[in-house]
């Protein structure tokens, strides 16, 4: 059993830096992080302790275009999970902190990323290619706050 974790936490180790290869945004500078209006679609809202979470999903082919760019031929993954959080009394946007997303594949297995931050919300790109019902959990520390959870289903069709 032991062998089994070591080589799991390996392959999540080893996959990482690699995943983050495929579309890490911060080495974009200057280009258009702003999407070009369209934000995709709203997936699920909810107020936690006086943040509104609002989570949204956009195929790859439309994220990419919305910021003017190619869709790269080696892209593995197949839609941009953003979740952009605001402040219930100000209506701000909260933008410094830590947020993680797992999302439950149909088959049950898993996809963990760490959001990064961008013009206004936290994204990162994961792979939807396959029809039917996706957990999609997110763990978020805004800063100066404490740790929350939101949880939903998404359906790909």
């Amino acid at each position: 059993m032991k062998k089994v974790i070591v080589l799991i936490a390996a392959c999540f180790a080893l996959a990482a830096p690699v995943a983050s290869f495929a579309m890490d945004h911060s080495g974009m500078a200057g280009m258009d992080m702003s999407h070009g209006g369209h934000q995709g679609d709203v997936a699920h809202e909810e107020v936690i302790d006086g943040v509104k979470a609002t989570f949204k999903v956009m195929g790859m082919k439309e994220h990419m275009k919305a910021m003017k760019m190619e869709m790269p031929m080696e892209m593995k993954d197949t839609h941009h999970i953003a979740v952009e959080f605001k402040d219930t009394k100000t209506g701000k946007a909260l933008t410094d902190g830590d947020v993680k997303v797992k999302v439950q594949n149909p088959d049950k297995s898993f996809q963990t990323k760490d959001l990064m931050g961008m013009q206004g919300h936290f994204g990162a790109d994961f792979d939807l290619s396959k029809k039917g019902k996706y957990g999609v959990m997110c763990k978020f520390q805004l800063k100066g706050g404490k740790v929350h959870t939101a949880k939903f289903w998404y359906t790909v069709k």
